[in-house]
C-alpha cells in the first residue's frame, strides 16, 4: 500500500511540478511555496536562440525601456545650500521632484574643507554633469546661507553647459520674528 501512496504523490508532483505532501503529516505554511503574482512569461523564437547561445546579439538587441525617471527635463531649479560648514547642490524639476544632487562629503571632502569653495566648485560640477546627462539645459538658480560656496557653486553651475535664467537669494531672514539664539563667542 505505500508503494502504491507512493508512486500517487510522484504523479501529482509531475502534474502540478510542486513537491507532493507526505500522506501522515499535515501541510504547513513552509511546504507551500511563495505565491508567484506574475504570469509565466512565454519566450519568442529570438530569444529562444538568444538563450541557446547560437546567436548573442539577438538577445542583446531587445528593445529596452526607459525607466520613469530617464525622461528628458529641459528646465529645472538648482537650489544651493551654503553652509559654514557644508555647500550641498539639489537639480530638480519645475515641480519639486530631485533630478540631481551632490555635496561636499559625497565629493570626498572631509571636515572643514567641506566649506570650502573648491569643494563648492567639485559639487556644483558634480551635480550639474548629472543633470546634463539628463537631458537638462537650462535652471534657475536659488541661493540660501551665507557660506564661502555661493558664488563658486553658481560659476560651476555655468561652467559645465547649464544656462542660468534667473539668480534668487533664498535666505530666510527674520522680521523680528521668534528670539535669536545667544551670540557665539569666539
Amino acid at each position: 500500500m505505500s508503494d502504491e501512496i507512493k508512486a500517487e504523490s510522484s504523479e501529482k508532483q509531475i502534474a502540478d511540478g510542486s513537491p507532493a505532501q507526505p500522506a501522515g503529516r499535515p501541510k504547513s505554511a513552509a511546504d507551500t511555496p511563495a505565491p508567484n503574482n506574475r504570469a509565466p512569461r512565454e519566450e519568442t523564437g529570438e530569444e529562444r536562440a538568444g538563450s541557446s547561445g547560437e546567436s548573442g546579439e539577438s538577445a542583446q538587441t531587445a528593445v529596452r525601456r526607459r525607466g520613469k525617471g530617464s525622461r528628458s527635463i529641459p528646465a529645472g531649479i538648482a537650489h544651493i545650500k551654503a553652509t559654514f560648514n557644508n555647500t550641498s547642490v539639489a537639480i530638480t524639476d519645475v515641480r519639486g521632484g530631485v533630478v540631481a544632487w551632490s555635496s561636499g562629503g559625497r565629493t570626498g571632502f572631509k571636515g572643514s574643507r567641506k566649506s570650502t569653495a573648491f569643494a563648492a566648485t567639485l559639487v556644483g560640477q558634480d551635480a550639474a554633469r548629472q543633470a546634463v546627462g539628463r537631458g537638462m539645459h537650462e535652471v534657475e538658480v536659488r541661493v540660501q546661507g551665507a557660506g564661502s560656496g555661493r558664488e563658486s557653486a553658481i560659476r560651476a553651475l555655468q561652467s559645465s553647459g547649464l544656462n542660468i535664467s534667473v539668480i534668487k537669494d533664498v535666505t530666510p531672514i527674520p522680521h523680528n520674528g521668534c528670539r535669536p539664539r545667544k551670540r557665539r563667542r569666539v
